[in-house]
């Protein structure tokens, strides 16, 4: 019970920075430009705490899904208000408003960078550049039967439609976004040795998205820990070195690294490895371990693979962009939709962050705040890019839009967006709530990136 509390609280802990991070920006912005400034709140709903200073109300709401600064003066023909002092707010300059909506984006991409900073400096696993390869296959899945295998690189795909061309796929994000639009996809894959080939694969479907399962990623097989008197210990390999090959094979994953070792038991063989931007060859023997049942070297590995921060952005926001473009397209719009989560799906995917480690829980917040950045700046009233909107037809016609206009605009998207939060809030118990109740597997474990024992 206690540890359920303690996650619940590092959720709320996350996600109110990631809200109040976006609300300051929009407060520091208005009081530099001047604007009257009436409330402040994180959370929504009744006032758990309140207080009332300079004429500003400061809260924390009870419901804790969001939070607002209300700033009357950012709303078309706000201007002819009156404060709750009877006075008439000062009509403000158009051009201050694009500045003022903009900054709760601003806030967000500067802390989504501040913790892409800290992921990649406690990370200490770094992620391979080159991505768009194959780590490892399983071979009892249908990855396996339809032809790839590790060490292939995925170099372009394509649906249904034949007609058109291949994408080019430089990335496993933008590989698993694009195999997700599809029931069936083409793969163009070159092998280790070069050889092009293509491939037909079928998609599964877990919590709503489709994938290829039975496939990982390329990963570096990072040493955390060597075990005391074990092989790999006797030959010589420490805590941070890399180890690039085994009896001679290219390494491409950890879970290849655990596969090898099953096959030389008992046998001494080559391992090379990276040290110090340095590499060297060493000898070990895999020995059979009888708890576990399998053959190891005695090793750890660091799981924890991150890019550098300004690649972590680029691959959140590039997630966002392609999302939001195929919404967009109509043959795409369906299968994109069907992708989308709502706040009870990351709520989920927040508690399983957090069950993993603080690394992995501030990864997740680093994608979320981008993805917020970018939803609330889409031109749409009641979103931050509505105000920039309307505030560049006011500078171009040099008139505010009409009142009644702006406030059936904003009327009506308000409760568009109500009805699509509680039509991907329903979609999401279906999904992931109340197979859990019902005591079905948990469809984590069918991601393409199930978890690698100790080697």
């Amino acid at each position: 019970m206690l540890s359920i509390i303690i996650n619940i609280f590092k959720i709320l802990i996350l996600f109110g920075v990631t809200v109040f991070v976006h609300e300051l920006g929009h407060y520091l912005v208005a009081r530099m430009l001047g604007l009257q400034i009436d409330v402040f709140s994180i959370g929504f709903g009744p006032a758990l705490l309140k207080r009332r200073h300079n004429g500003i109300v400061y809260k924390i709401g009870a419901i804790p899904f969001g939070g607002y600064v209300a700033l009357p003066q950012m709303d078309p023909g706000g201007e002819e208000k009156s404060d709750r002092d009877g006075r008439r707010l000062p009509r403000i300059a158009a051009w201050k408003k694009i500045p003022v909506a903009f900054s709760g984006a601003a806030g967000n991409l500067i802390l989504a960078f501040v913790l892409a900073y800290i992921i990649f400096h406690g990370g200490q696993a770094y992620a391979p550049e080159k991505t768009n390869i194959i780590g490892y296959v399983y071979t009892n899945s249908p990855a396996y039967e339809a032809g790839l295998r590790i060490g292939d690189e995925i170099t372009g795909l394509r649906g249904a439609d034949v007609s058109r061309p291949p994408m080019v796929i430089t990335s496993w994000e933008q590989f698993l976004l694009e195999s997700s639009m599809h029931e069936r996809v083409e793969l163009r894959v070159v092998s280790g040795e070069g050889e092009h080939r293509t491939v037909l694969c079928e998609t599964e479907k877990v919590w709503g998205s489709r994938m290829i399962p039975g496939i990982t990623p390329f990963t570096y097989c990072l040493v955390l820990n060597v075990r005391p008197n074990s092989s790999a210990r006797e030959a010589g390999i420490q805590p941070r070195d890399r180890i690039v090959e085994l009896n001679g094979q290219p390494l491409f994953s950890r879970e290849h690294l655990v596969m090898l070792v099953g096959q030389y038991r008992d046998v001494t063989v080559p391992v090379v490895i990276e040290r110090g931007g340095a590499t060297m060859e060493l000898q070990v023997t895999p020995k059979y371990d009888e708890e576990i049942g399998r053959a190891l070297i005695g090793i750890e590995f660091n799981t924890l693979d991150v890019r550098r921060p300004a690649e972590q952005i680029k691959s959140h926001a590039t997630m966002i962009f392609r999302i939001l473009q195929k919404l967009a397209t109509p043959r795409e719009s369906k299968a994109a939709s069907d992708s989308l989560g709502g706040p009870i799906a990351i709520f989920v995917i927040f508690w399983l962050s957090v069950q993993g480690s603080i690394l992995v829980a501030l990864s997740f917040t680093c994608f979320i705040n981008v993805n917020l950045a970018v939803i609330n700046l889409l031109p749409l009233p009641v979103l931050d890019g509505g105000h920039i909107l309307f505030a560049l037809i006011e500078i171009i016609t040099r008139r505010p839009l009409p009142r009644r206009v702006a406030d059936t605009l904003a009327n009506i998207f308000a409760v568009l967006l109500i009805t699509l939060f509680v039509l991907l809030s329903c979609r999401d118990v279906k999904r992931m709530v109340l197979p859990m109740f019902a005591g079905d597997e948990v469809p984590a474990a069918e991601t393409n990136a199930p978890p690698v024992p100790q080697e």
